[in-house]
């Protein structure tokens, strides 16, 4: 694992009885990126994460995270990641502000005020902060929700699905904040079933398909994959979406 890449997984398995989800799984993330992880449902790719954020064992394989071996240092990998999961841990009886200042405390952070604070600013919440979480809109919680899994500033952040159920406007306050976290150099993974959300935020795309990954790219290089684009009248270029589907169909043929 070189000091460029943040996330090494080799030959990653794991079965559930006789369901065999993972299938041996190589993935490299680059520090400082956005790599999006795109599959079907079932595809596994929550199972992936849940093993690179040390919440579930694996069968065979070798996976590290920041420098640090998933299997045996564990209490490291968590030290140095934050996961959003589909579902938000915000509190909605706390204020914005209160729910900040808990997991600062939680996170044995000095000032946790001032951290707090200091989140609420960043993702631009300071106007909501004395109101009960409950209040706040889908895009509100959401951007919440990833402000207090920034408290321990970690290195290297998972976000699975994390603009399910949420409207247009909503998924792109998500995005803006997610934009934000590369800028400043976190790495983060991102597993989405909005394509577009992939196609707008992503540096490298995977796909994983029947327990593989299948491709790993760049837009432009998963575009090549694809014929030229047929011209009748106009230009049309494949969008994401288009060739997911076409590579998906033809590793199952």
């Amino acid at each position: 694992m070189t000091t460029d890449t943040a996330i090494r997984v080799r030959g990653l398995e794991k079965s559930f009885a006789s369901d065999q989800v993972l299938r041996g799984v190589d993935l490299d993330v680059e520090r400082g990126t956005i790599v999006a992880l795109l599959g079907s449902n079932g595809a596994g790719k929550t199972t992936a994460i849940r093993i690179l954020s040390t919440l579930l064992g694996a069968d065979a394989g070798q996976a590290q995270v920041d420098g640090f071996d998933v299997f045996t240092q564990g209490q490291q990998v968590r030290e140095a990641i934050s996961l959003t999961g589909q579902f938000t841990a915000v509190d909605d009886v706390l204020t914005g502000r209160e729910n900040l200042i808990l997991m600062a405390r939680l996170r044995h952070r000095k000032q946790p005020a001032t951290v707090a604070d200091a989140l609420l600013e960043r993702f631009s919440l300071t106007d909501a902060a004395h109101r009960r979480a409950g209040t706040y809109s889908g895009g509100m919680r959401r951007r919440l929700d990833i402000a207090m899994s920034l408290v321990g500033e970690p290195s290297v952040v998972f976000l699975d699905e994390p603009t399910t159920g949420l409207d247009p406007q909503a998924r792109i306050e998500v995005w803006d904040a997610v934009r934000e976290l590369a800028a400043g150099g976190t790495t983060i993974l991102l597993t989405t079933q909005y394509l577009d959300e992939a196609e707008h935020l992503a540096d490298r795309i995977a796909i994983l398909h029947e327990g593989r990954i299948i491709v790993d790219g760049t837009l432009a290089e998963l575009a090549a994959l694809l014929p030229p684009a047929r011209v009748e009248y106009v230009e049309k270029k494949p969008t994401l979406e288009e060739i997911f589907l076409a590579i998906v169909k033809d590793a199952s043929s």
